[in-house]
């Protein structure tokens, strides 16, 4: 049996509910194929008396016909039912069939898995559940969970919805990808036995998605898998890009589009960049489109170190989505050992910087904790200065403004062996340094902090420059 890893809040949250003495509805987001149904199947398996999962791009009869044949299964009815003719019907002959089942003592669970694959336009499956919810399910001993991979769509059609489900949301769980560390424990239930430095570049290219790792294969080395479930004609991860995001977005191809403007600037773009190269209107309808991408997982968004700044910058922080564009799109069905040729190039050297500094921003919390600061309120921000004509700019894509007047600024290296810094590297972070201490005119102390694989050999030229060096081993 398939072991529960990490998700240790979650499961604690979605435990103690079953406690409760009051009806519960649970909302949980998620990207496509991160565990969310996993979770839910997990810790409530011997409560769960119904559940109903969404039939992508299902038409309300084929829908409903899913409703019945479910609803047969779980009664064991001689006699199936026919199929409802709406969604009212639906919610009246599943109260019926709860009214015998709910116990005064134990909680029972109805799982609704992607939901918004159920509430189609104009099927009123949001109306019918929303009515099923409040005249009855809300003053029973029951919970109710309702799960959609469309993060942007469940919070703003339920979450914040302002018809009959307005504040109706008693729990609501984000399920993040797995961390590295979880990654790595995940792996080992597999009977995988990869080394970190493996596992990293793995992550740099899947992220910490369970049913894409689930597809690896410990005959294999990492470089053969991800050629295998990545180039080859068959792989899962082969053609994943455009079936993701039609999945979760109308007219995906926005979103499409912003994501390749996005994946083309290592370091990010500003709304009005963004709006400009991928020849956009600076409308509502891109704000909307970067919230779904936000929301969902698929961007991240980064204030600017200096708050007197509007714009923030947005940069595609999904690995698959960057490996996809960056190597898999234009080399895919091209024959054996693709990526072994790949990873040998000029531009694997470039896009695994970019892909671990990604890594560093998603484990901030574990990189405070290794520099022994995690009780200190800190900011993580960027640092952007757009070159002019008469002065260069400058870019950080890690700063840490600590309350103990302290800011740390990051270098980040994706390395093959322990890091030795040369004298005219450290004569280029002294000048990065003095120039960011020019450009803010900040009286704070500022130190260099330097994440690598393999750590920092410490000599001449990073003592006195270097304030900590932190290895591969403080983000697991």
């Amino acid at each position: 049996m398939q072991q529960l890893i990490g998700r240790i809040e979650e499961q604690k949250s979605l435990k103690n509910l079953l406690q409760s003495p009051e009806a519960e509805l649970v909302a949980i987001t998620g990207r496509r194929r991160v565990g969310k149904t996993f979770l839910v199947t997990q810790c409530y398996q011997a409560q769960i008396v119904f559940d109903l999962v969404g039939i992508q791009d299902g038409a309300l009869n084929v829908q409903l016909q899913n409703f019945a044949d479910q609803f047969s299964a779980y009664s064991q009815s001689e006699h199936p039912i026919s199929t409802p003719h709406s969604w009212a019907e639906a919610f009246k002959i599943l109260r019926i069939f709860l009214q015998k089942r709910l116990s005064s003592t134990e909680k029972k669970v109805v799982f609704f898995d992607e939901l918004p694959w159920l509430a189609t336009q104009k099927s009123s499956f949001l109306q019918a559940f929303g009515y099923f919810w409040n005249s009855w399910a809300s003053r029973q001993n029951l919970i109710i969970v309702i799960c959609g991979s469309a993060a942007s769509w469940m919070i703003q059609r339920v979450v914040n919805d302002t018809g009959g489900l307005h504040n109706r949301i008693t729990k609501r769980l984000h399920l993040e990808p797995f961390t590295l560390s979880e990654t790595e424990a995940y792996l080992k239930t597999r009977h995988h036995s990869f080394s970190r430095y493996q596992i990293t570049e793995l992550y740099m290219a899947m992220g910490g998605i369970p049913h894409y790792l689930k597809e690896l294969n410990s005959a294999y080395s990492i470089v053969q898998n991800i050629d295998r479930i990545c180039f080859a004609k068959q792989g899962l991860l082969s053609d994943e890009f455009n079936r993701l995001y039609f999945s979760l977005f109308t007219h995906a191809e926005r979103h499409i589009q912003v994501v390749r403007t996005l994946a083309s600037k290592k370091q990010g773009m500003t709304r009005s960049e963004l709006a400009q190269q991928a020849k956009l209107e600076a409308n509502g309808g891109l704000t909307k489109v970067l919230n779904d991408l936000i929301q969902s997982g698929f961007v991240a968004e980064y204030y600017p170190f200096d708050k007197k700044k509007k714009e923030k910058i947005y940069r595609v922080c999904d690995e698959y989505s960057l490996f996809y564009l960056q190597f898999v799109e234009q080399n895919r069905f091209q024959g054996g050992n693709i990526w072994q040729h790949l990873s040998q190039t000029a531009g694997y050297k470039t896009w695994t910087g970019y892909a671990f500094e990604n890594i560093c921003l998603k484990h901030i919390e574990r990189i405070k904790q290794a520099m022994s600061i995690a009780g200190i309120y800190s900011r993580a921000a960027s640092f952007y200065k757009k070159s002019t004509n008469t002065e260069q700019g400058l870019q950080i894509d890690l700063v840490l403004e600590r309350n103990d007047h302290t800011i740390n600024l990051f270098e980040v290296k994706f390395y093959n062996q322990v890091f030795t810094l040369s004298k005219e590297y450290a004569d280029h972070l002294r000048q990065v340094m003095g120039r960011f201490q020019e450009l803010t005119a900040t009286k704070k102390h500022v130190a260099w902090v330097l994440i690598s694989t393999f750590g920092l050999v410490e000599n001449m030229h990073s003592r006195g420059l270097v304030s900590q060096a932190l290895s591969l081993d403080d983000l697991f």
